[in-house]
């Protein structure tokens, strides 16, 4: 299929598609006009490679996941993809807990701004000059 059907089929724009190739985590043919074209295989792939981005991995740490796909006998692929996903799911992990902070932190500020303007809603009326 060529890169407009694959961007149909996957929701992923021609633009994404090229990069993903240009990371080397997608691959094409290309046909005597230079027109690339892609295996049906390469709609999973690039399910694959979405879900991995959503993770919030980069396409470096991607690609060193995704031979763990291409090559899922190799032992040694397999160990070094543990271990990467291992450093991802602990660098996630590590974005929570700045997340929990951050947001105890904000909810800190919030309920001091809430007494305050409850303290300004309280107050004196203010004084009203007449015409």
């Amino acid at each position: 299929m060529r890169i407009g059907e694959l961007s149909k089929r996957t929701g992923v724009s021609p633009r994404s598609l090229r990069y993903y190739e240009e990371q080397g985590l997608l691959t094409s043919s290309r046909s005597d006009a230079g027109q690339r074209h892609y295996s049906d295989a390469a709609v999973q792939r690039v399910s694959l490679i979405r879900q991995l981005f959503d993770a919030g991995m980069s396409s470096r740490v991607i690609a060193t996941v995704l031979p763990c796909v291409d090559v899922p006998g190799d032992l040694g692929v397999a160990e070094e993809t543990f271990a990467a996903m291992i450093r991802q799911r602990d660098r996630i992990d590590a974005d929570i807990a700045h997340l929990i902070e951050t947001r105890d932190a904000l909810d800190v500020l919030i309920r001091a701004n809430s007494r305050h303007r409850a303290g300004l809603s309280t107050g004196p009326e203010p004084v009203r000059q007449s015409t």
